[in-house]
């Protein structure tokens, strides 16, 4: 019982992967647009996550210098 209660893990990029896979055909042109603002916002959210690792990065490499 302990193990159907487990959540199952999915692989990373699991819900992007079956995002690609809906038949788009069966949407309406409203819904369409909704998944395109949700999609932007993602895209906005990783480029911040993308910017932070790089300032990270910059500041580890300024204060020990850059790895050869």
């Amino acid at each position: 019982m302990a193990e159907e209660d487990a959540e199952v893990r999915r692989p990373r990029g699991w819900a992007l992967s079956e995002a690609s896979r809906e038949d788009l055909e069966l949407m309406a042109v409203a819904d369409l647009e909704e998944r395109i603002e949700t999609l932007e916002a993602e895209i906005a959210r990783t480029r911040a996550q993308i910017d932070r690792k790089r300032a990270k990065r910059a500041a580890a490499d300024a204060l020990f210098g850059k790895p050869s």
